[in-house]
């Protein structure tokens, strides 16, 4: 079976093209990845069939042999340092909280200043 990387992939078009090993670009949609697989990832290495297509070589029957490092993960924080960064927000969301019952919003700088809190350790959190 031939083998090759990943060149793209569009999750939301359900489609993209492997630069296999021997140096052409095959077709490849999403019903050819494995059972539960939805996107592949640029530099994923595959191992895949092949068949005519109307516009060229198109995968079939895709196997994935290995994915790139994600570089989230790689340089996602201790679980130790998210736990006291989650305890920390979840001190500051309290006190936001007591203002908000009384009637008091943030002020705007502060309240991007949290937003942005938010917005990172959701980032930290879903790498």
């Amino acid at each position: 079976m031939p083998t090759g990387k990943v060149r793209f992939f569009d999750e939301d078009k359900g489609f993209g093209f492997i630069a296999s090993d021997d140096g052409q670009d095959v077709f490849l949609h999403a019903t050819a990845l494995p059972q539960g697989t939805t996107s592949v990832k640029p530099g994923t290495r595959l191992d895949f069939g092949v068949a005519d297509g109307r516009r060229g070589p198109q995968a079939l029957a895709v196997r994935v042999l290995d994915a790139p490092a994600s570089l989230a993960k790689r340089n996602r924080k201790p679980a130790d340092d998210m736990a006291i960064i989650v305890e920390d927000l979840v001190k500051l969301l309290d006190g936001i909280g007591g203002d908000l019952r009384r009637g008091r919003y943030p002020n705007a700088s502060h309240g991007k200043k949290v937003a942005a809190v938010l917005r990172k350790v959701a980032d930290d959190l879903d790498a």
